[in-house]
């Protein structure tokens, strides 16, 4: 008796996600290829150097997601966005953190703001999953800007339906029984990243140096030691050395629990510095 086939048994499986990365930097570029085509349901179908290299790319390959750093030589990539969202979803993927750079991004299309040093490898993959079907995604600072954007619009500012917005007479009082009941929805989040926690972690006991708080980002955004090396334009004994002393200074012992400690992911009990 012949086996009936399995259902689904020749269904082909899904293509894999196709990205672009757009970074001047040669190295951030070799080190974000080398990690997303790791992954087998995503592939870097091109890299560009610069704004006009990307749009260039994009049109050509069409990808389904783009990450796209902010300055570059030639065409720099917040000019480049509005061409580029209209071919493919654009995630900014920067070490610019400035608040007008963030909003702008936003306003011109941006459907996420990925800050180097406030992500770990597994979260800018999720990052690009979720991008791709619509989902945002934003780094402590970038949510800090656009808060911060939020807050400066006059009150009153949009219609709210009725019955919402009344005024404090018609409003019951205040209560640490009326607020224990808003904690938990409000510690949540979207995307997990800045759940129950501030927009940026307090980095100032570490006490790092502004070299080594530099080395520090690049560490928690998953380079190697060449690859800091080459970004740095030191070399790789130079690197060795702060490292050395970075973990002195966060009593670490590895890079991860470094980064967790640097990114304010770590455990409580694990975050104080003694």
């Amino acid at each position: 008796m012949t086996t009936p086939p399995t259902p689904f048994a020749n269904v082909p499986p899904p293509s894999p996600l196709r990205v672009v990365v757009a970074d001047d930097n040669p190295v951030v570029r070799a080190g974000l290829t080398a990690l997303l085509t790791g992954r087998e349901d995503i592939t870097v179908v091109a890299e560009a150097a610069d704004g006009r290299q990307a749009y260039e790319a994009a049109h050509l390959h069409r990808p389904d997601v783009v990450l796209l750093d902010v300055r570059m030589p030639g065409v720099d990539g917040i000019s480049a966005l509005p061409h580029l969202v209209g071919i493919a979803p654009v995630v900014m993927l920067t070490y610019s953190r400035e608040s007008e750079i963030v909003q702008e991004a936003l306003r011109r299309g941006a459907g996420g703001y990925l800050v180097h040093g406030e992500f770990t490898a597994d979260q800018l993959v999720s990052a690009v999953r979720d991008i791709k079907d619509g989902r945002p995604h934003f780094t402590p600072t970038a949510a800090g800007a656009l808060l911060s954007q939020l807050r400066q619009e006059p009150p009153g500012g949009h219609q709210l339906p009725d019955g919402l917005g009344a005024t404090q007479a018609t409003r019951p009082p205040a209560s640490a029984e009326n607020l224990s009941r808003l904690q938990p929805d409000m510690a949540q989040s979207s995307s997990g990243w800045t759940s129950g926690r501030p927009a940026a972690p307090d980095r100032s006991r570490f006490q790092l140096s502004a070299r080594e708080a530099e080395i520090m980002d690049l560490i928690a955004s998953g380079m190697n030691n060449q690859q800091i090396a080459a970004t740095c334009f030191i070399s790789e004994k130079t690197v060795k050395n702060h490292i050395n002393r970075i973990f002195a200074k966060l009593h670490s012992t590895s890079r991860s629990e470094a980064a967790a400690k640097w990114l304010g992911t770590a455990p409580a009990s694990d975050r104080g510095v003694g």
